[in-house]
């Protein structure tokens, strides 16, 4: 796989607390499976499936795509075939991928958060279940605000001191995304002006806060665990810090600054046309028996965890699931609709 590394040097506490932290995700899983035993269609697959993602290669999708279709191979009798559409938020992805055959070879792997607010507002005319179906939720992932190891911000009450003085400067991966609802709801809850700045991607958005480019990034925590003694995690948009010992037992933002947000979350989900979901069924079922199967085996958890992901993040989900985060983030959207537009 190819993937921009930032920095060779693994923080203990951020590698140490991976080693267990996958026990009982198989068990999780195993409870969304088909009928044991289901025969695959008749025929199906009989050439490679096609996975399009609307983002670049050597990113966060890239790498937990291919991180699944390792150890799915092991449970779908066919090879996977990459392609990569960055552009628009995502939209020149989506856009591509619609105009596939819609015959269930053809696949997208989708951040469920970003991509769809980036459905809700930019006037694609594509829309979530009449278009398309997320048929399997994967991974789950709170957004965080960090800085880069030379940052003069050492907590969020510092970062939002400054920010009291002067706008602060914000990197993010694209405008419409959960990261950038939750810096503009806090600037918007506290009175201070966020500057939010896009840089199409993950790595490029990680390296802009490494280098003080900016003055922090919100990102999926993920981005920022990967990175060990390059980032220190300020706060987590989220309830509760599920990692702590990955994310320098940050903070909740709430909790750091007595603010109301809500819990902003991506899920990393598979997504088919709904074409191709009302006219081979067969084949859907096929898949998410596949799916389903590679979610429950042991070697999944082992393949995320060695891309430097925590385990703890997996969050198997069917259909209704994967359907429901995507409606949850579809509303989400349409409240923060003013401030992701600046209308």
């Amino acid at each position: 796989m190819k993937q921009t590394k930032l920095n060779a040097a693994g923080r203990i506490g951020r590698r140490r607390f991976l080693a267990g932290a996958g026990a009982g995700v198989a068990a999780a899983a195993s409870g969304g499976l088909l009928a044991p035993g289901m025969a695959l269609a008749q025929g199906f697959p009989d050439r490679n499936i096609d996975i399009i993602i609307p983002t670049g290669e050597g990113g966060g999708a890239d790498r937990d795509a291919r991180a699944f279709a390792s150890i799915w191979g092991n449970h779908l009798p066919t090879n996977f075939q990459f392609g990569y559409y960055p552009g628009a938020a995502g939209q020149v992805g989506y856009e591509f991928y619609m105009s596939r055959e819609p015959d269930a070879y053809s696949l997208i792997f989708a951040n469920l958060g970003p991509e769809v607010i980036m459905l809700e507002l930019q006037g694609t005319g594509i829309t979530v279940g009449k278009d398309i179906v997320y048929v399997q939720q994967t991974l789950s992932e709170p957004m965080a605000v960090w800085v880069g190891p030379h940052s003069p911000f050492r907590t969020l009450e510092e970062l939002v001191e400054e920010g009291r003085r002067r706008p602060l400067t914000v990197a993010v991966s694209r405008l419409p995304h959960p990261a950038s609802i939750g810096m503009l709801a806090l600037g918007e809850e506290l009175g201070i002006e966020i500057i939010l700045v896009p840089y199409g991607g993950g790595n490029a958005t990680a390296m802009a806060a490494i280098t003080m480019e900016v003055d922090c990034a919100a990102l999926p925590v993920t981005n920022s665990i990967v990175l060990a003694d390059q980032s220190l995690v300020l706060g987590v948009f989220a309830k509760e810090n599920v990692a702590p010992e990955g994310t320098d037992n940050a903070p909740t933002v709430n909790a750091a600054l007595g603010t109301s947000l809500p819990a902003l979350t991506s899920s990393r989900a598979w997504g088919v046309h709904r074409a191709a979901y009302d006219a081979y069924p067969e084949r859907v079922a096929a898949l998410v028996q596949s799916m389903s199967a590679t979610l429950a085996d042991p070697a999944y958890v082992a393949a995320v965890e060695g891309t430097g992901v925590p385990p703890v993040f997996i969050d198997p989900g069917n259909e209704a699931e994967a359907m429901a985060s995507a409606q949850a983030t579809i509303e989400l959207a349409r409240r923060y609709r003013d401030l992701l537009t600046g209308s």
